[in-house]
């Protein structure tokens, strides 16, 4: 069930005030308010901004949900293509008057020509899901990008939801994998979709891993609340 898509077109028809409710093994029940995904550049945090205003060339936006990066992208005359896998945020944008839209899985989306910038914001790095599955997420993410591209993302180290012990350090249980790692359910009205996997990533880690793929990662900004902006370049053989 598209929850995520339906709770957006009731938005834009003016037909709810209801939240999104999110639940997580990792951090139990919270809320995504839908005004949220509507907002302008100027409410957006200080890593989106900052992540738009990097983007060059073809860029392709990964998770657009209801178009707003897409949007202000296209708003100061660059050229963006928004990717979502819900039908509902893909009809969201086009009634936003987004231009270039297309709905689509990124693990199966072949096009025709590579990508300047690849946008991966509000945490969709977490499309990888694990960390075991990242690294062939990450070499998905390489077909699409031409040699001098970038991939532009966001996430969070999410260790502070875990007791501090008295070094300093935090109790982690190891054997239930990385601590980042979490599984996710929507819930609209009455309507829940289904759980999934989704991942958050502390820097090293990323840098660790991309590495091993053949990207070169660099930390540009950290924000307020242990999320932080990293770009992606692919290694060359240059010394």
């Amino acid at each position: 069930m598209d929850v995520l898509g339906i709770a957006l077109l009731d938005y834009v028809k003016g037909l709810t005030k209801e939240d999104i409710k999110t639940f997580s093994d990792l951090g139990g029940w919270d809320k995504l308010p839908l005004d949220y995904l509507f907002r302008s550049f100027d409410q957006m945090p200080l890593i989106e901004q900052k992540a738009l205003e990097l983007s060059r060339g073809r860029i392709l936006d990964i998770g657009c949900g209801a178009g707003s990066h897409s949007l202000y992208l296209q708003s100061v005359g660059k050229e963006v293509l928004a990717l979502d896998n819900s039908k509902g945020a893909v009809e969201v944008c086009k009634h936003r008057g987004l231009e270039n839209v297309i709905l689509a899985d990124i693990n199966s989306f072949n096009p025709d020509h590579t990508f300047d910038t690849l946008l991966l914001l509000m945490n969709g790095i977490g499309l990888a899901g694990t960390l075991k599955s990242l690294p062939d997420f990450l070499l998905k993410l390489k077909e699409l990008i031409k040699p001098d591209g970038q991939i532009l993302l966001d996430s969070s180290d999410v260790v502070y939801m875990f007791e501090e012990d008295q070094d300093g350090g935090y109790w982690i249980d190891a054997s239930k994998g990385y601590y980042g790692e979490t599984q996710f359910q929507l819930h609209y009205h009455k309507m829940k979709s289904e759980t999934f996997p989704w991942l958050y990533i502390d820097f090293e880690s990323l840098k660790e891993i991309a590495d091993e793929c053949g990207f070169h990662a660099e930390l540009l900004q950290e924000g307020e609340h242990y999320d932080y902006l990293s770009r992606l370049t692919l290694k060359t053989d240059r010394v």
